[in-house]
């Protein structure tokens, strides 16, 4: 009994503000690309049961393009897999906010997809001794008990939401999710298998709980599923197939439509324009056969506001040129800690004028070979000296 497992497919996703030829954004003409090959994919898996965990669509109100390429890809599937069993939940994505307005999945129905888009249901296939709980992430949804109907060898649970605790600080609360929820709450246990939407890079809750991930990078902090693939050592996005009978488990990879290059960060300590510059130049060299055509960041730490202006920015205009979408974000030192003192209350003290001029004398760029501390502690007698005289310079009043 073989189950594909995949979601969040954000059929729809815009970004970047470039366009096909034909007229299409690129980035939604990417996703549209990447669920192709995943449905070939899947076809050529031949599963008996597909499970679909949400977010199929990016918005609500999926533009005519979106939703007639999504109603085309799955009748494709529809007709390759004619006895698989097909099941899909509505996800955050894809949910009403109001109960006047009808919900796009609904229309997949219509060429034998079973679609849980309102309610929690449970879906049962006698012939194959299985049942499929959806529960789809929808305002107000008062959550059933997750816990499976008696009578079936095969149990699964089909679940858009968030697991409380368990996602990443990057992930956890990027998105509205009505449905968070304990994992306590799931039962794992008394499943054959977990399905489990929302959260974009495959990960697993429990042995038989698993994210299946998103299909491409559609969130808004792509860069953050980079790291936490690399940190999980996740090979990119995809779908899972799993065997309900053995609990055999095997992550399928997709190739993505665009490469997503996160290049290594500059640390600008110190730096003028033209070192950060050249840093930067350095790090796009790195990468084999270029830049062109994908989407690229290059984090530079620690970066003055003024050395920012000055950088080559006929430079980074060419780079934007070749990449489809080249970023420089750039960061400015952390500011100095607040300073303790003998303010009302014990409040931090106001910074004086030594605290600004030593802190700014800190971050600026130095000419090679001048030593930096050596000309902050100058800085500092300086400014004592100067104080001093100040002081000496006072009248003396007599009390």
């Amino acid at each position: 009994m073989r189950l594909v497992h995949l979601s969040d497919l954000h059929l729809g996703f815009r970004q970047y503000q470039r366009l096909t030829p034909g007229g299409i954004n690129q980035r939604e003409d990417d996703v549209n690309r990447t669920l192709s090959r995943t449905l070939d994919q899947v076809i050529a898996c031949a599963p008996d049961v597909i499970v679909i965990g949400g977010d199929i669509f990016h918005t609500v109100r999926p533009s005519n393009a979106a939703i007639l390429h999504a109603y085309r890809e799955f009748q494709r599937l529809r007709q390759a897999l004619p006895d698989c069993d097909i099941v899909m939940v509505a996800g955050n994505h894809d949910a009403p906010r109001t109960v006047d307005t009808g919900c796009i999945l609904a229309l997949f129905r219509e060429i034998g997809v079973h679609v849980a888009e309102q309610r929690a249901e449970c879906f049962t296939f006698p012939e194959r001794n299985l049942v499929v709980m959806a529960v789809p992430d929808v305002p107000g949804l008062q959550r059933p008990s997750l816990v499976p109907p008696d009578g079936f060898a095969h149990r699964v649970l089909l679940l858009h939401g968030e697991i409380a605790g368990l996602l990443p600080p990057h992930a956890a609360g990027e998105d509205r999710a009505a449905v968070e929820i304990p994992l306590d709450d799931l039962h794992t246990s008394a499943w054959s298998y977990v399905a489990l939407g929302h959260y974009h890079v495959c990960r697993e809750m429990a042995p038989n709980a698993w994210y299946s991930g998103s299909i491409d990078y559609t969130s808004s902090n792509p860069w953050g599923e980079l790291r936490e693939q690399r940190s999980a050592g996740v090979n990119g996005k995809g779908f899972i197939e799993r065997d309900l009978r053995t609990g055999a488990h095997r992550f399928h990879p997709v190739p993505s439509s665009r490469v997503l290059l996160d290049l290594e960060p500059v640390d600008a300590s110190g730096m003028g324009a033209d070192d950060v510059d050249k840093a930067v130049a350095a790090r796009v060299a790195t990468v084999p056969g270029g830049i062109t055509d994908a989407v690229v960041r290059v984090v530079v730490r620690n970066v003055a506001r003024h050395v920012v202006r000055e950088l080559d920015h006929t430079a980074l205009r060419d780079y934007r040129r070749q990449a489809l979408h080249f970023q420089l974000d750039t960061r400015r030192p952390d500011p100095l800690p607040a300073l303790p003192g003998g303010g009302a209350g014990g409040r931090a003290r106001r910074a004086t004028l030594t605290d600004i001029v030593l802190g700014k004398l800190r971050e600026r760029p130095l000419s090679a070979g001048v030593e930096r501390e050596a000309l902050v502690t100058l800085a500092a007698q300086y400014l004592q000296q100067a104080e001093d005289a100040a002081a000496a310079a006072l009248p003396v009043v007599d009390g």
